[in-house]
């Protein structure tokens, strides 16, 4: 696995997934940082079939899920069993049954093609552990063809030409702090 520092069963990985989740979820950053507004600045819609990769504790899977309605779908994506195991129970306490968390590597999804309307790359890039040159073509098969990539980083410094270099996404600007492309498809 690709994420060991944190990913795992042990009592290790257990504690400092819950670390990771009291800073996730706190009262100070929901206050502060709305997960609605950030998705609707994706172009989260009702009825939309969804991918989050790297869904961690959930902060915007509920939202998204009730924001996409029950005609469409949140595939919760992330390699972590114990982010799966904390959206799996949110969901259950929420009586949410739009979505479908995924125990998986986002460069491998196993999704069937063309079967996305919106990926959210919130929070998980740059990263070492996700590389765009395997990243963004899996996120490319997976869009049907007026698909949109939204990204949301905390890095100052991330530009969105990362994204756009590979040629299988164009950028169409930026809402709420969320960068939103656009797939390109290829004429026959």
């Amino acid at each position: 696995m690709k994420w060991k520092v944190y990913v795992g069963d042990s009592a290790a990985a257990r504690f400092l997934f819950r670390l990771m989740a009291l800073v996730m979820e706190s009262r100070l950053r929901h206050r502060f940082f709305d997960p609605v507004r950030s998705l609707k600045g994706a172009g989260i819609r009702s009825g939309q079939k969804v991918l989050e990769v790297g869904c961690g504790t959930g902060y915007f899977t509920i939202p998204a899920a009730e924001l996409v309605g029950d005609s469409g779908r949140v595939y919760a994506m992330d390699p972590n069993p114990l982010a799966i195991e904390q959206v799996s129970r949110k969901m259950r306490d929420e009586g949410l049954s739009n979505i479908r968390p995924i125990m998986a590597d986002a460069t491998e999804s196993g999704l069937v093609s063309s079967s996305i309307d919106l990926v959210l790359l919130f929070g998980v890039i740059p990263s070492p552990t996700l590389p765009l040159d395997r990243l963004l073509p899996e996120m490319h098969r997976l869009l049907r063809s007026e698909g949109s990539l939204a990204v949301w980083t905390l890095c100052p410094w991330w530009l969105p030409a990362s994204l756009t270099k590979s040629g299988l996404f164009v950028y169409v600007g930026k809402e709420n702090g969320v960068h939103n492309f656009r797939k390109v498809t290829r004429d026959r």
